[in-house]
């Protein structure tokens, strides 16, 4: 039953180590940038307009699926802001709340619009999936010289880019998430009277495959939101510390 669902775990792992990686790249950025301007105004400037594309996507998704589920809606803003507890917020949609359902979906779109750009890039612009095979099948030489052609793609920067950006900016916020938890709580009891009421056999007979290769894909579109995060983090971390050395001050 467990490797039955083994894309559950993959999909968790994925998302707590994107998380993970996303809020380390955000912290690095900022500490560069405060370091060489030593303007918290001039920094915050500097990173929105690096993740515009992400946010604008981000509350663009907020908006769309809000209006398909004629959810009420108003002021939409790419403006950054500090909030009262000191984070800084990109952007912003405002929606009323309804049921915890529609309230799920519209919290939940920005996740699925970024997966959905990001397996995109990916296939279409990037041919990630060529690599991939290379990697699965063990052909180690021929993926490590697809690492090195990578560059000549045309337009590649811009994807790789645009990549960054929208997955370093897809996780949905805390307000986003907060009808997940009753939703969640109101899935998992149909779920133990539907097995209680004896169809967990044929749940798992029918239902579990296909969910779990949905699972493992999703899983997979995530591994090049991290694969990415890793690569960019690796310099900007030599950066920080480098900065650190030559002027003798450290944020973080």
């Amino acid at each position: 039953m467990l490797t039955s669902f083994d894309g559950l775990f993959w999909l968790l792992a994925t998302l707590v180590l994107l998380l993970f990686l996303q809020r380390t790249l955000h912290r690095e950025i900022q500490s560069i940038f405060l370091i060489l301007t030593r303007s918290p105004n001039f920094t915050m400037g500097i990173f929105s307009f690096i993740f515009l594309p992400g946010v604008f996507l981000h509350e663009l998704s907020h908006l769309v699926m809000a209006k398909v589920l004629r959810v009420r809606t108003g002021k939409f803003s790419l403006l950054p802001q500090v909030l009262p507890n000191g984070r800084l917020m990109l952007g912003y949609v405002e929606a009323a709340h309804t049921d915890i359902l529609r309230d799920s979906i519209v919290g939940v779109a920005p996740l699925i619009s970024g997966m959905l750009f990001i397996a995109f890039a990916a296939v279409s612009r990037l041919h990630l999936v060529i690599m991939w095979d290379t990697l699965r099948n063990g052909q180690w030489s021929l993926f490590l010289l697809g690492l090195q052609t990578l560059p000549t793609i045309p337009d590649f920067w811009i994807w790789f880019y645009l990549t960054f950006a929208v997955s370093s900016t897809m996780m949905p916020s805390e307000s986003d998430r907060h009808a997940w938890l009753p939703l969640g709580l109101v899935a998992v009891t149909l779920l133990v009277l539907v097995v209680v009421a004896g169809a967990g056999p044929w749940m798992l007979e029918n239902l579990a495959p296909p969910i779990n290769q949905f699972l493992r894909g999703t899983a997979l579109i995530l591994l090049v939101s991290i694969i990415v995060h890793i690569l960019l983090i690796i310099p900007l971390l030599f950066i920080h510390r480098l900065l650190t050395r030559l002027t003798g001050l450290d944020v973080g």
